[in-house]
């Protein structure tokens, strides 16, 4: 791909389903492509195939669904060149902007005025080893970053990656989410309270409206 055009999975409005925006309308940018390969990944439509647009073409879009809060979301968004250009671009026009991303690739090119979601992969993805702990330094303090826990092992290697970045007191939100399956949500909570920190525990609230089918909701 090139700087200006993306490939694009699904673009559509709906409620913002995580973060302290949840329950929010929002307009979702989901751009296609990810090689990170969390095992419960829920977007493996994403990885690969979508359309490909223009920066302009996907403005034009976004323009008519709503640029009151927009999620550029992937897959994993900063895989592509252009997703840069498009946050850019989107900075100077949508009241709120923010970017959703796994945590793998570097963030300091993303315009400061978008605020980023960065997933912190643990060992319970399979993913853990492709963190770009970089990345730590260059969170703004209105960022947020998410745990996906599928175990109390998870539980206690996130807490110690909390304490080692100081990121309860470095970034706006810390939050925490069970995996469906794995981790019943009052074991969760147990240990939210128990580990007397900030943590904002969130579940999908997309999933919970949708179950049967959260794609493009």
């Amino acid at each position: 791909m090139t700087t200006d055009t993306l490939r694009i999975s699904e673009m559509f409005r709906s409620l913002q389903g995580e973060s302290t925006f949840a329950g929010l309308p929002c307009t979702f940018v989901r751009l296609s492509g990810c090689a990170v390969g969390c095992r419960w990944c829920d977007t493996g439509y994403a990885h690969s195939g979508g359309t490909t647009m223009s920066i302009d073409d996907v403005l034009e879009k976004v323009r008519k669904l709503g640029l009151d809060l927009v999620e550029v979301t992937g897959g994993e968004p900063l895989a592509q060149p252009a997703a840069i250009p498009l946050l850019q671009q989107l900075a100077t026009e949508a009241d709120t902007v923010l970017l959703e991303t796994s945590g793998t690739v570097s963030i300091a090119d993303v315009p400061p005025e978008v605020r980023i979601i960065m997933d912190v992969k643990c060992p319970g993805s399979g993913a853990d080893t492709l963190n770009h702990w970089e990345n730590m330094a260059l969170l703004k303090p209105v960022d947020e970053v998410k745990f996906v826990i599928s175990s109390a092992a998870d539980f206690i290697w996130a807490l110690r990656v909390i304490e080692d970045h100081r990121l309860v007191q470095r970034v706006s939100t810390v939050l925490v989410s069970p995996v469906t399956g794995e981790v019943q949500p009052e074991d969760l909570a147990a240990w939210v309270l128990e580990s007397g920190l900030p943590l904002r525990m969130q579940m999908q609230l997309h999933k919970i409206i949708w179950p049967a089918d959260p794609r493009g909701k």
